[in-house]
């Protein structure tokens, strides 16, 4: 058998380098700055650059702008609350996360894409005229689930008047006032969610002390009922919708 394995790698040594002679030369990728002639060369160099940067910062403009926020943190106060430690995981609740917050945000963003992308593409507006179209929607949406008293702590903070119309806000005012509105109500929603969860562990506990039951766990039994009961009132679905309706 040594013998065998020996003569295979042999073989392996001798094949491998020919094949590779073989093959046709794999094409080479280059980055570079040339000289041109032509403006729209230019043009397309910097919506390139432009969309790379886009796409950069794009995590952090989907938690900041969207309902992302919201989502994850009820998902994960509900997976605490159910105390299955890392079930469902972080990947399926992202990714759950991200399929709401697109469904919730698509009227925003066919907005943004038929009166600022599209016309911007066709080149019937300009990039400053698309940048603030595409504002319009999306601080209408924040401005809906941001409160008037966190508006007014950046207001106050940055020692500005307060604007005549809402839709006057600058974004630096608008982002974090919305952020932190949504993580309020995020753990508002989450005191809730605790609230069944923690009856049923006290239930537990009270029943096993006065059975004597002092050596089990009050876990092992209060979990299973826990699961027992979310799936009975289909509590992926009741919360799921209440969340998405919290933002129509």
């Amino acid at each position: 058998m040594k013998h065998k394995f020996k003569i295979l790698f042999l073989l392996l040594i001798i094949i491998l380098p020919l094949a590779m002679q073989a093959q046709s030369p794999l094409p080479k990728v280059t980055l570079g700055l040339e000289e041109t002639d032509n403006p729209q060369d230019f043009v397309l160099s910097l919506k390139i650059v432009l969309l790379l940067t886009i796409l950069s910062l794009a995590p952090s403009i989907l938690i900041m702008m969207t309902s992302f926020t919201r989502l994850i943190i009820v998902f994960h106060f509900l997976r605490t609350a159910l105390a299955t430690q890392t079930v469902p995981s972080n990947q399926i609740l992202v990714g759950l996360t991200l399929f709401i917050t697109f469904f919730i945000m698509k009227p925003v963003i066919n907005d943004v894409n038929q009166n600022a992308v599209q016309p911007y593409l066709q080149e019937q507006i300009s990039q400053e005229e698309a940048l603030n179209r595409s504002k319009k929607p999306v601080k209408k949406f924040m401005l809906a689930q941001t409160r008037e008293s966190d508006l007014g702590l950046f207001l106050d903070l940055n020692n500005q008047e307060r604007p005549d119309t809402p839709q006057d806000l600058t974004l630096v005012t608008v982002i974090p006032a919305f952020l932190i509105s949504e993580i309020k109500t995020a753990f508002q929603i989450g005191f809730l969610l605790y609230l069944p969860m923690l009856l049923i562990d006290a239930i537990v506990a009270s029943v096993l002390l006065s059975m004597g039951m002092f050596m089990l766990p009050p876990m092992m039994i209060s979990m299973p009922l826990k699961i027992l009961l979310f799936v009975l009132v289909d509590g992926w679905q009741l919360i799921v919708k209440s969340l998405v309706k919290g933002f129509m």
